[in-house]
């Protein structure tokens, strides 16, 4: 592989606009992704998107594009060597950023923080990094194999212990609500080095690299992708803020209401969704499953959903 030339190194230093746009891209689907989280959460609707395997592609596919941006970006603004005091300034940026964000859902979500969540990955990442940035981008990618293959080579039950979660290695997974350890996920920022210093190194880096923006949609995205941090520190509370706004006014959805109603009877998740789609066919008013979730249901309203509730499980008895 031939190195970048002068004028490449010179203009990797330089923002691009196309890096920025794939940034605003990533932070508009995550945006996407808790929006549905929230509308879950709050239970205006009936799907558990946690339960739905394309959400949690979609959601590891999001995690995934913001760690290789980030090993691109330090690929390009390092190309002339090392850059201390800018690396330091934005380690401490993002490092500050993830230590706000375990302090905050702390206190909001006690028992599910977020003591490693993609910010710290980034963090974190970002130092480990340091030394392949003078390496070929063939044992960069060598490395970030091993990185992606770990949790499959390496897990063990003796890496449960909770100061080791950050590592990913453990036999089972800790309880957070958002969940971004070492491995395998180093092993992404490290593909964004190596293809960064590939770029880098072909002539055609140039004509991406000199790409500006020309119209609304794609300015709109460069500004989205250079304010990457604080949107993704405030949006969730001002999506959260807003929603239970409207759950307040609107209740829970009656399916969502339906299945927990269920689980707290019976505790069989299993039978619950197709049980609660057989009953509200029979009782779909969503201001009744407001008055049973807040037990001010009247005694015909119980009757209604007992009567509909015998009715579907003589169709669909549990297993």
């Amino acid at each position: 592989m031939s190195a970048p030339s002068p004028r490449a190194r010179t203009t990797a230093s330089q923002r691009w606009d196309a890096v920025d746009v794939a940034r605003g891209i990533a932070i508009a689907a995550m945006i996407v992704y808790h929006f549905s989280w929230d509308l879950s959460f709050l239970q205006l609707i009936g799907t558990n998107i946690l339960q739905v395997p394309a959400w949690r592609w979609f959601a590891r596919g999001i995690a995934g594009s913001f760690l290789m941006l980030a090993g691109f970006g330090l690929a390009l603004a390092h190309a002339q060597g090392f850059r201390r005091i800018p690396f330091l300034k934005r380690l401490m940026k993002v490092g500050g950023a993830a230590l706000a964000v375990t302090l905050v859902t702390y206190f909001a979500f006690p028992e599910s923080y977020i003591f490693f969540g993609i910010l710290h990955c980034i963090a974190v990442s970002s130092v480990l990094s340091l030394p392949f940035l003078r390496l070929h981008p063939a044992l960069t990618l060598a490395f970030a194999v091993f990185c992606l293959l770990a949790p499959w080579l390496f897990t063990s039950p003796a890496l449960d212990a909770p100061w080791l979660d950050w590592l990913g290695l453990g036999a089972s997974d800790p309880v957070t609500n958002d969940y971004v350890p070492i491995f395998p996920w180093f092993g992404l920022v490290l593909i964004g080095v190596a293809a960064g210093k590939l770029m880098l190194a072909q002539q055609e880096t140039l004509s991406l690299a000199r790409w500006r923006a020309d119209n609304v949609f794609f300015r709109t995205l460069v500004w989205a992708g250079r304010k990457s941090l604080p949107i993704y520190l405030i949006h969730q509370i001002v999506l959260l803020g807003a929603l239970y706004g409207v759950a307040q006014i609107v209740g829970p959805n009656p399916s969502a209401a339906c299945q927990r109603i269920c689980l707290m009877q019976n505790g069989n998740p299993a039978l619950c969704p197709s049980v609660c789609s057989c009953i509200l066919q029979q009782v779909p008013e969503r201001d009744l499953w407001q008055r049973l979730l807040a037990n001010k249901a009247a005694p015909d309203d119980n009757t209604r959903i007992s009567r509909a509730a015998q009715r579907c499980m003589r169709q669909s008895p549990p297993s």
